[in-house]
């Protein structure tokens, strides 16, 4: 496993920020790893991803971000094999084991795993820190089988509130809905952190510097939005499909704050980040604020959504 640690990149922030002054520095890791689904690797997966948190700790992570469906691999065969993988949230043990990690660490942490409710399953990504469980974010937008066994997310789109920053999450194929980071971002997030697990759609795969579509795309929402996203995503082949790689943590001007992962390499990326950026760097001329000039005389300022109001940043 190789880890990445960039030096420090100050984020123009503007407005009335003081040049230089770090309001809110964060130390941001994603994981990018190769889970295998089925029950015999549970374990496999699990002491991998307690591996990858504990490397991420030693790297001085505050703030630690996992592929989607880490613990459980992600190609299921069917509704039963997903039951099988599933489990509640926030009382099963992976959620717990999570949480308890952070606790004894001091950190966040962005896991994503199948959540089952009843008789209903969700992809769900979920949010501890050194205060426990904080949340949860069921996918809304679901991607080829994953609509045979996973239910839409039916709880919206939260933003927390935590001691390092206000944080939201999304989910994979999300990220090609401008509309997720949109709403997110209108309800103040600082940052925006994305378990993922890109698959290889027909190619071709990558450019020529190496960089897949979905990166683009998250360095769009980035740039588009004006906040910080970490997006966590896996590698490997699982029972006939090809994950990308090409983890990244883009800045609020969507460039990556320091370089990109590879497509086929375990690995985990670092930046250092002041999170209270976010909050100033809409603003970039003295005529220019990209959430104040946005039209809402002509569309709504929240695109339709009622799950909460809009939080000026």
């Amino acid at each position: 496993m190789t880890l990445q640690t960039p030096a420090s990149q100050d984020i123009p922030s503007g407005g009335d920020a003081v040049p230089g002054l770090r309001a809110s520095p964060v130390r941001v890791a994603v994981v990018q790893f190769d889970p295998q689904v089925g029950v015999e690797n549970l374990a496999r997966n699990a002491a991998a991803v307690r591996a990858q948190l504990e490397a991420a700790v030693a790297g001085g992570a505050q703030l630690i971000v996992l592929p989607e469906l880490a613990t459980t691999g992600y190609c299921f065969s069917g509704r039963d094999e997903a039951f099988a993988h599933a489990e509640p949230v926030p009382h099963g043990s992976t959620v717990q084991g999570w949480v308890a990690f952070a606790a004894k660490h001091g950190v966040y942490l962005v896991g994503c795993l199948a959540e089952q409710d009843g008789w209903q399953l969700f992809d769900t990504a979920v949010l501890v820190g050194p205060e426990g469980y904080i949340g949860r974010y069921r996918k809304t937008h679901l991607w080829n089988n994953e609509k045979l066994w996973f239910t839409p997310g039916n709880e919206g789109y939260p933003v927390f509130e935590t001691k390092i920053g206000r944080i939201g999450l999304l989910v994979c194929w999300d990220i090609w809905f401008p509309e997720t980071a949109r709403i997110v971002a209108q309800q103040g997030a600082d940052i925006i952190c994305v378990p993922t697990g890109w698959v290889w759609t027909p190619p071709p795969l990558y450019d020529a510097s190496g960089v897949c579509m979905p990166a683009y795309l998250t360095m769009t929402a980035a740039h588009a939005n004006n906040v910080f996203i970490a997006t966590a995503d896996r590698v490997g082949q699982e029972r006939g499909t090809g994950f990308m790689g090409n983890s990244l943590i883009a800045g609020t001007n969507g460039w990556p704050m320091g370089r990109i992962a590879g497509p086929e390499e375990e690995t985990i990326l670092y930046a250092d980040v002041d999170l209270g950026a976010a909050r100033s760097a809409p603003i970039w001329t003295p005529l220019n604020d990209l959430h104040r000039d946005r039209r809402t005389d002509l569309y709504d300022a929240m695109l339709g959504y009622r799950g909460a109001p809009a939080l000026p940043r």
